[in-house]
């Protein structure tokens, strides 16, 4: 899962040194840009997170009836988010990039990349839907190969239509969005292909589409609100912190697009922690073997830790290594610099509640905490903090990107007092599940 997530996340780092070599507005623009698909992976994020917890429980209990209810129930809400993302990237590109930044420039570039990389979106909650599906069933390395793979093509298609490889003519940010088509929809085919064809794998029924099920609809509804309120808390925030650099200037929104591909790198092992997290605890707990899932969380806790600070380690490493690979005005690197340092701090917290509170809780079902929590750490302080910064008193780009940093570091304590009270120790099966079927 660590890998998987490190094979996604490169797609952004290849975006940004192929167009960091060409310019620094486009590698801005699609910076920017990328935050709307940002915002609708949260939102899909939540629903397949969903699916996760209650799926880990019952696959764990060998119910595939109500999984087939539950898949079919998560596979709805996330073609319309997908659909409705589309509409609004391709029809709307203009007025989306006015949230991130008042650059003309930037503006014009990523409404470009917005109006084809719009079509990409279509697909992306399906195909998530098929490979958690994968990873909950003990297929990982599979839903790990499908996306390298798509990864693979879409860094090679970078190469071709963004840099003119094999002899096609350089297409800037339009390239860069058709490679992430391209890949996109291969992802799509290759995970529905397996999981409808291939041996050994679970099949979804489609009987969950044009049916409900009352009983697993309520329970996946109890675990998906707070959970979707808690992911739009967070990536409403994240976003605008991206918006504030943007309306700080050129150089500033130029530095933080290369410190958060370092900073996207280096999460992806926590992601993929807290993935295997909630396969394990919750395949745990779905079977009534409450001890075994504590221990288990007790143990990724304590690798959360160390996660963390290595993570401090390796944020320190990379930052003369990409000095050197992306071309940045002079200002533009010692902003660089500065965030680099300031995130070495702020992975700590991101590792630790990434792990805890999106693996470890969220298997027993405590999803209202991460709600709790971030409207306290990130609205309460860091949010109002950053845009007073920017808009108000114009502080220094540094001081304000410290302030975005806030709110991971300060939840650690209020995690972990939370962690050692357990109530995400829960079996949220039903015996009675697969009864609940009524027509939609």
């Amino acid at each position: 899962m660590a890998f998987q997530e490190l094979m996604l996340a490169l797609v952004a780092v290849a975006d940004a040194l192929m167009l960091g070599n060409v310019e620094q507005n486009m590698m801005s623009a699609v910076s920017l840009a990328t935050q709307v698909q940002f915002i609708q992976n949260m939102i899909l994020y939540t629903v397949v997170s969903a699916l996760g917890v209650l799926g880990a429980q019952y696959l764990g209990k060998g119910d595939r009836k109500s999984y087939d209810s539950l898949f079919g129930l998560a596979l709805r809400l996330s073609a319309a988010v997908s659909v409705l993302f589309f509409i609004g990237c391709f029809f709307f590109p203009r007025q989306l990039m006015l949230i991130f930044t008042n650059e003309p420039e930037l503006i014009s570039l990523g409404a470009e990349y917005l109006k084809i990389a719009g079509f990409s979106y279509l697909l992306t909650g399906i195909t998530r839907c098929y490979l958690i599906t994968m990873k909950l069933s003990g297929h990982a390395t599979m839903a790990a190969m499908i996306s390298t793979a798509a990864v693979l093509l879409n860094i090679f298609g970078n190469a071709v239509f963004i840099l003119g490889l094999l002899g096609v003519t350089p297409m800037g940010v339009e390239g860069a969005a058709v490679s992430t088509l391209i890949a996109r929809i291969v992802e799509f085919l290759w995970a529905f292909t397996v999981s409808t064809f291939g041996k050994k794998f679970i099949r979804p029924s489609f009987k969950g589409l044009i049916s409900r099920n009352k009983v697993l609809s309520k329970d996946f509804y109890v675990i998906l609100w707070p959970l979707l309120l808690a992911g739009l808390m967070w990536g409403i925030g994240f976003t605008s912190y991206s918006a504030f650099m943007g309306h700080l200037g050129g150089d500033a929104a130029a530095a933080n697009a290369v410190a958060a591909i370092v900073r996207d790198v280096v999460c992806c092992v926590c992601n993929g922690l807290a993935g295997a997290a909630g396969v394990m605890v919750g395949n745990e707990l779905g079977v009534g073997a409450l001890d075994k899932g504590k221990q288990y969380g007790i143990r990724l806790a304590k690798i959360a830790f160390v996660c963390g600070f290595g993570s401090t380690v390796v944020m320190l490493a990379a930052t003369p290594l990409l000095m050197n690979m992306v071309k940045l005005t002079d200002n533009a690197r010692k902003l660089f610099i500065g965030m680099m340092l300031i995130m070495s701090v702020y992975m700590i917290g991101r590792a630790v509640n990434t792990i805890i509170i999106n693996g470890v809780f969220s298997a027993g079902g405590d999803t209202k905490f991460d709600m709790y929590s971030l409207a306290v750490t990130m609205w309460g302080f860091a949010v109002p903090l950053a845009f007073l910064g920017t808009f108000v008193f114009g502080w220094h780009p540094l001081v304000v990107y410290a302030c975005t940093c806030l709110d991971e570091v300060g939840k650690i304590p209020w995690v972990m007092i939370h962690f050692r009270k357990y109530k995400w120790v829960k079996d949220l099966t039903r015996s009675d599940a697969a009864d609940g079927l009524s027509n939609p």
